[in-house]
């Protein structure tokens, strides 16, 4: 491994989980405010600047965790695979600092809020631990196989692989709030919601997850296995 490489690793990995801190704190003022006995399901109303605000830190999350691999990589191929890292190292560490801070999640099985946009997603933590995993392991390969094979390393059928499999991990994570609560931040708000929407919005604040779909999960994670392999193997090829 290339010190350079090293570096980079042990200061993204320093960076993200730090930044997971900032994330895990911010939850810990919102339990104390709207969940005192600890979190759980059915949610809680909330109001609306506030969930406007949780929207928009989600999506300034997201570039945080965009910019430390836009600035130490030039091939937008790097670029995503730092992200992809960072993504997965900032994730792991939310849980573990919530453990640290809350003692939260009592269990792997306990089910979470995990994201917002575009809509509500939920599931078991055990779920999102496993594909920050698998973004790490991707991560990790796609800078490996970059060093060994710079040029068409990623081909079509690898995209689409990996496209297919985040499009089936989306799915088991949203089809359950979305078949059997209101869609989109509305989940959450306490005021102005329009008559139309009044039964929706009651089913969402009445909400508790049962059902996690693993087998869309499962799918997702294993159409994933394959485009990492098929990465590696065409790198190994080169090398």
């Amino acid at each position: 491994m290339p010190s350079e490489f090293r570096r980079h690793v042990i200061w993204m990995t320093i960076f993200f989980a730090a930044m997971a801190f900032l994330e895990s704190a911010v939850v810990v003022y919102l339990r104390a405010l709207y969940y005192p006995t600890g979190f759980d399901f059915p949610l809680v109303p909330m109001d609306r600047n506030l969930v406007t605000t949780e929207v928009a830190r989600e999506a300034a999350t997201l570039l945080m965790l965009l910019v430390p691999g836009a600035l130490v990589a030039r091939s937008a191929l790097a670029r995503f695979a730092w992200f992809c890292f960072g993504f997965g190292v900032w994730d792991i560490f939310y849980y573990v600092w919530l453990k640290v801070l809350l003692g939260w999640p009592e269990s792997l099985s306990s089910r979470d809020l995990l994201f917002l946009i575009p809509v509500p997603w939920v599931g078991p933590v055990w779920a999102p631990c496993i594909v920050s995993l698998g973004l790490i392991v991707l991560a990790l390969t796609l800078l490996y196989g970059r060093s060994k094979r710079p040029v068409g390393l990623v081909d079509v059928w690898t995209w689409s692989l990996l496209g297919l499999s985040a499009v089936l991990i989306f799915i088991s994570f949203t089809l359950d709030p979305l078949l059997n609560s209101f869609s989109g931040k509305d989940l959450l708000l306490s005021d102005g919601v329009q008559q139309s929407q009044a039964m929706a919005l009651q089913r969402g604040r009445s909400y508790i997850p049962v059902h996690f779909p693993w087998e869309w999960f499962v799918s997702g994670c294993i159409i994933g296995i394959l485009a990492v392999l098929r990465c590696f193997q065409r790198a190994r090829a080169v090398g």
